[in-house]
């Protein structure tokens, strides 16, 4: 592209974040963005105190400043960055919230919702915004992020054991975000997102280290989003174009801007926003196998201690690396080893006939009988082109095996139909009942809020009701 059209994209996009109104938005995203925002908030409620993250809110409690946004469940007030990153690192701690864009048939892996959801929540009720304009600038601030990221081709993006989309293009959902929430001129918004692109980061190499980081830069793109924008209603100048220009996003994070067309293409016009609703906790290629155990523990009413060995076969599509690694019974960080491992996602469903949020705590996860049966389960390849085969041989010598089909992120159309509504709220209501923090009666108004958000005058009624007893 030439200087002056590069130029112009960033302008566009930064123009399209100001000038979207809530009437722009079609119906059906509008409703899969309340959709997020209740899936979002359980799991914010969910992960309140999930390994690693008291310990944040306290640094965060202690280190004080002006008290002008909400870090949920906790009910301090803190400046608004700093509300907004905790938020966000409690929507990540059990990898439950939504994800994945799916753009021309095509998914699209990524981690923006987590970040972008909880920067206009949080941000949104610092300044007392209206359910609309929450809708409207979560939406804004998604299509910008979108159309950065779905620009390069996901097989040449420095992959996520480089560099986490929620370390780089969600920091550019919540610089959007907060542009618009702190009332940004059409020239700072541009600059917010040139300075933004000097905090881009987060390392890949967290999930497969197995640490706390993993969670992180779901938080600091949030963090370094509104300071963003912050520093550009101060008055700073930012790089005059922090995609295309030399040290941009797509030479420094990318190997380049496979698809500069689609940047702008329907701007206004049609939003881009992710999609993908998970059904259990955990990285989203173990929710197969996940599937798989619970479909055979249900059918067969296997007892964990009358399994002789486990097979699971992988297709190539479902042969993430990491996920394959022999489980580290020995960790510094056991919930992130168990969130990203095929073994320990097996073993935990068939042993629990279950898998929730609790399954991760490291209580959870020392369970001897856990531990026995993932020295059970070996992986093999499975002789199809796609999908998962469970097979499970008993002690008594009956050989049981199910296949799922998994919906990987290539398959064009999707293999299965999205979760309903109702699931959703099903499984806000699960991440209530887990928690034990949030009373019944102040989640029940909580949900009736969210689910007419058009009508609600002040967004602060919804972080309220998300507050702990």
């Amino acid at each position: 592209m030439s200087e002056v059209g590069e130029s112009t994209v960033i302008e566009q996009l930064s123009a399209n974040i100001l000038d979207t109104g809530f009437a722009n938005i079609d119906q059906s995203t509008v409703d899969n963005a309340k959709n997020r925002i209740i899936d979002v908030i359980g799991c914010v409620i969910s992960g309140a105190n999930a390994p690693g993250n008291p310990a944040l809110v306290r640094l965060v409690r202690d280190w004080g400043g002006k008290r002008e946004a909400t870090i949920l469940v906790h009910g301090y007030k803190v400046p608004a960055l700093h509300a907004a990153m905790v938020n966000c690192i409690m929507s990540r701690s059990f990898d439950f919230q939504p994800m994945s864009l799916r753009i021309d048939g095509k998914g699209i892996p990524c981690h923006i919702t987590g970040t972008t959801v909880m920067t206009a929540v949080t941000l949104g009720g610092s300044r007392g915004i209206d359910g609309k304009e929450l809708i409207t600038a979560l939406v804004a601030g998604d299509d910008f992020a979108a159309r950065v990221y779905a620009g390069s081709d996901k097989d040449w993006v420095k992959g996520f054991e480089h560099f986490d989309s929620s370390g780089t293009v969600a920091a550019f959902g919540a610089t959007a975000i907060a542009s618009r929430l702190l009332g940004l001129n059409h020239f700072q918004t541009r600059n917010a997102f040139g300075i933004v692109i000097n905090q881009l980061s987060g390392a890949g190499a967290g999930i497969w280290g197995g640490s706390t980081i993993f969670k992180l830069s779901q938080g600091t793109s949030a963090r370094n989003g509104i300071f963003a924008a912050e520093l550009a209603k101060a008055g700073w100048i930012g790089v005059k174009d922090p995609l295309f220009g030399k040290g941009g996003y797509y030479k420094a994070y990318t190997h380049g801007c496979d698809h500069p067309d689609f940047l702008t293409r329907d701007l206004g016009k049609k939003y881009h926003v992710e999609c993908d609703f998970k059904r259990y906790p955990g990285g989203k290629p173990t929710s197969g196998p996940t599937e798989a155990a619970l479909a055979l523990v249900h059918k067969h009413d296997i007892k964990d201690d009358e399994i002789e060995e486990v097979t699971l076969l992988l297709s190539p599509p479902t042969n993430y690396g990491h996920y394959a690694k022999p489980f580290n019974h020995n960790g510094d960080f056991p919930s992130c080893e168990a969130l990203f491992n095929y073994r320990y996602a097996v073993a935990s469903a068939l042993v629990r006939k279950s898998a929730t949020p609790k399954s991760f705590l490291d209580e959870s996860i020392s369970d001897p009988r856990i531990r026995a049966l993932i020295d059970k389960i070996k992986l093999s390849e499975l002789p199809k082109p796609e999908g998962i085969e469970l097979k499970v041989k008993m002690k008594d010598g009956r050989e049981l095996s199910e296949y799922v089909d998994c919906e990987f992120y290539e398959h064009i159309p999707p293999r299965r139909p999205p979760m309903s509504r109702d699931e959703i709220i099903a499984k806000f209501w699960s991440q209530i009942e887990y928690s034990q923090t949030v009373s019944k009666q102040n989640a029940e108004r909580l949900l009736r809020s969210l689910e007419r958000l058009e009508e609600v005058s002040d967004i602060n009624e919804l972080v309220e009701l998300a507050l702990g007893d």
